[in-house]
């Protein structure tokens, strides 16, 4: 009898220690497999399409990240949203990335959104009707809107001021973004606006506005527009999140490219920059560079020193998260 009972009673110790175990186990790998949380800075334009598809079509989701888009209004406030931890990853232009490097921010690229390209007419100088702009000249004392100060748009079209002779100073700059473009050229509180798709578009199909220049054309291709950027502490303590990332990105980028997917592309960016489908089927998407390099940056390095926008010309390569 004795000899039964501790038999059952052992028993019963090792049912209970393996379940233990084994509860103990089943919480371990749920949270072990529970998804990274990275909450990634947009502004509205195409050029994050890598971002949006990686997203709805689970690119990141199947490497173990659950990336939440958050719209941020002016391109400019995004390094100091990552850098208070706001954003874990962020869209800034090269520009803005740049001239945040330059004020002291240690942030590095750990990807690339959309790139230049000659054969897109979806960015430009859009004049308002009856202002009589036709030319870099005609800018001269007007007031110009641009989505955000030492933005990509921004330092682009003061270089195109530069190459036609005009002194970018003699311009008077407003800082408006996207979604307000429309309104503030149809109440004409300003003469023109640096923008882009789907904005462009909207103004020119209303008769407020037209195109007085495609400006961007001057630019080389495969310029990087839009930069994904982390603070380097946070990259380097998220290694693996970084790379998984940066993969889940490749293969956006890829998916971009086939032509079969470009119903599927537009929907995803429609779904985040809240585009009718009149507008989504018309708009030009920029051609995906998921991978940056020194060449890459270095251009916009030259561009900025050119407009003295930079007191000291950063390493590039230390910029590049490895």
């Amino acid at each position: 009898m004795k000899e039964f009972f501790m038999k059952t009673y052992f028993s019963r110790r090792q049912v209970l220690s393996y379940s233990a175990a084994a509860i103990a186990s089943t919480g371990f790998n749920a949270q072990a497999q529970s998804p990274t949380k990275i909450i990634f800075g947009f502004t509205a334009v195409t050029d994050f399409a890598s971002i949006f598809v990686g997203c709805e079509e689970g690119f990141f989701k199947k490497r173990g990240l659950d990336v939440e888009p958050k719209f941020i209004p002016l391109n400019p406030s995004i390094p100091a949203a990552i850098q208070s931890d706001s954003l874990h990853i962020g869209g800034p232009t090269a520009s803005v990335y740049l001239q945040a490097i330059d004020g002291g921010l240690d942030h590095v690229v750990v990807a690339g959104g959309g790139m230049t390209d000659k054969s897109l007419t979806g960015v430009g100088l859009v004049a308002r009707a009856g202002s009589g702009i036709r030319t870099a000249q005609d800018c001269i004392g007007k007031k110009i809107g641009v989505p955000g100060f030492g933005a990509y748009l921004h330092v682009t079209f003061r270089a195109w001021l530069k190459i036609n002779k005009v002194d970018p100073a003699k311009v008077n700059f407003v800082e408006t973004s996207f979604p307000q473009h429309a309104d503030l050229i149809r109440g004409g509180s300003i003469d023109a606006v640096v923008t882009g798709d789907p904005f462009m578009g909207r103004i020119l199909s209303s008769g407020a506005g037209y195109v007085a220049s495609y400006y961007t054309t001057f630019l080389p291709d495969g310029m990087p527009t839009i930069l994904y950027t982390a603070r380097r502490d946070w990259a380097t303590k998220n290694a693996a999140s970084v790379k998984a990332f940066q993969e889940g990105v490749i293969e956006a980028a890829n998916f971009i490219k086939k032509p079969a997917n470009n119903t599927k592309v537009r929907e995803h960016i429609g779904k985040y920059i809240k585009l009718p489908p009149e507008i989504l089927n018309t708009m030009q998407i920029s051609p995906p560079g998921p991978v940056i390099v020194e060449k890459q940056l270095t251009y916009w390095v030259d561009m900025m020193n050119d407009q003295k926008m930079l007191k000291a010309s950063p390493t590039v390569a230390n910029l590049l998260f490895k």
